[in-house]
């Protein structure tokens, strides 16, 4: 049973940082993409930054480049999303999110942490 699950959001001023953190537990597969969406009130979620736990490769939407970085300590399972010099834009829901392949943390990834609240004023 794959677990997901998210902390470190909260509120933050603008130009300030947060740290989120999401741990994973019961994953079986060899290597994997992780990554972070996010969703504000009435529209889709989007993708973010991801990192790929075989290759270490990171990806990150034009949206947060320069700005968020994602990492990851393989040794607890635990992948990071950085955040700075957050805008009042960035206040959403932020999900840490998993799937087998990139491809299908593109289109849909499989296995979804319950979110975690970010709120910039």
């Amino acid at each position: 049973h794959v677990q997901l699950v998210e902390s470190g959001g909260g509120s933050v001023q603008a130009g300030g940082s947060l740290r989120l953190s999401c741990v994973i537990s019961g994953y079986t597969y060899d290597g994997y993409c992780m990554g972070w969406f996010r969703q504000t009130p009435g529209k889709e979620r989007g993708g973010l930054a991801r990192i790929h736990t075989g290759s270490h490769s990171t990806a990150y939407g034009s949206s947060v480049q320069g700005r968020f970085i994602i990492s990851r300590d393989s040794g607890r399972n635990i992948v990071y999303l950085q955040m700075n010099s957050l805008r009042p834009e960035d206040g959403a829901m932020y999900y840490c999110t998993a799937d087998p392949s990139v491809m299908g943390w593109l289109t849909h990834p499989k296995y979804w942490g319950q979110g975690t609240q970010v709120t910039v004023s």
